[in-house]
């Protein structure tokens, strides 16, 4: 991947950092992509109730999921916004809705749910808003969203793929999960909620404790009690294939926005509702210079003094591959 030498401009304190891989299953690389999209998503925040909604799959999908992921996410998304989109049009209202995908657990198990952050109220046909209650302390019975939610991730994704009768009955006898939490207390404590969800991957370095030559440590908090912090020990086999299994599909969209908060509506007609809330128009930013910072004496700036590398493939390693294709040819 190559990388560059680094002095420090008071101390002349010399460090090497490594160019990132740029994988959005990568703990290291996720970090400068998770702070641009959250500054693209403030001017999208309106002074309204912001509610956290997940949608949970049952278990008995898993299997499905490990060998048509793209059909089982895919109706993910679409099931947990038709449901919202349902309970909305009720009351004569379109949504909103930004929906992120997490496919694990803490202890990197498979445990396919969707965290979205739902407005809570829409705007009616003449474009104007209206919250679904005046206290904005409450957005759908959340048993109501299960039902509604199960019949319409079964009918989505049995035009997918072929549902066994036997996992059809499975999925109808099981009581469906969707988790409602309190409203956000401001519209700031939104976008710090997005910054801890939007680029998360399975598991991140710090919770890594110990690495040998036949096994990974690490820390898992149990939610079957009560969060209790837990340490698992897993051989490189079974911490391999469990990572793998949160691997999404090449080209695969794991954060999506809905209703008024898509692209298309917002293109058109989110001008209109800054101007009811008579917000001030978005003023488009200029990309942030970072400064960082000496780790040594902590006052100086670090300065790239080199580079070494590339990205890519060792020219040597090209040479031979297109030596073999001219020999092939």
């Amino acid at each position: 991947m190559g990388g560059h030498i680094d002095a420090c401009d008071a101390c002349g304190y010399i460090t090497i950092s490594y160019n990132s891989c740029r994988n959005r299953h990568c703990p290291k690389c996720q970090g400068h992509k998770r702070e641009e999209w959250i500054q693209a998503r403030e001017a999208d925040l309106l002074p309204v109730p912001y509610f956290h909604v997940v949608f949970t799959l049952p278990s008995e999908l898993n299997a499905l999921a490990l060998h048509q992921p793209k059909a089982v996410y895919d109706s993910l998304f679409g099931a947990a916004w038709q449901t919202l989109e349902t309970f909305g049009r009720n009351k004569g209202l379109q949504m909103g809705m930004i929906a992120v995908l997490h496919t694990w657990g803490q202890n990197l198990s498979l445990h396919p749910h969707l965290h979205c952050i739902v407005p809570g109220g829409g705007v009616d046909a003449k474009g104007s808003w209206h919250n679904l209650r005046a206290d904005g302390k409450f957005l759908f019975a959340v048993k109501a969203l299960g039902k509604v939610f199960r019949a319409k991730y079964v009918k989505i994704l049995g035009e997918k793929l072929k549902l066994e009768k036997p996992l059809r009955k499975s999925l109808f006898e099981k009581n469906w999960i969707v988790y409602a939490k309190r409203p956000f207390g401001s519209p700031k404590s939104v976008v710090e909620y997005l910054g801890r969800y939007t680029h998360k991957i399975a598991i991140s370095n710090h919770r890594i404790q110990h690495v040998d030559e036949e096994s990974v440590s690490f820390s898992y908090k149990d939610y079957r009690q009560n969060g209790l912090k837990k340490s698992m020990t897993l051989s490189h086999q079974e911490f391999t294939r469990r990572f793998a299994q949160h691997i999404l599909p090449k080209r695969f969209v794991r954060i999506r926005h809905f209703g008024f908060l898509s692209s298309t509506w917002k293109r058109a007609k989110f001008k209109k509702l800054r101007e009811h809330f008579k917000l001030k128009p978005a003023e488009a930013s200029a990309p942030k210079t970072l400064l960082r910072k000496c780790h040594c004496c902590g006052e100086g700036n670090l300065v790239t003094i080199a580079t070494f590398d590339g990205r890519g493939p060792p020219a040597e390693y090209m040479g031979v591959c297109q030596s073999e294709s001219n020999h092939k040819g």
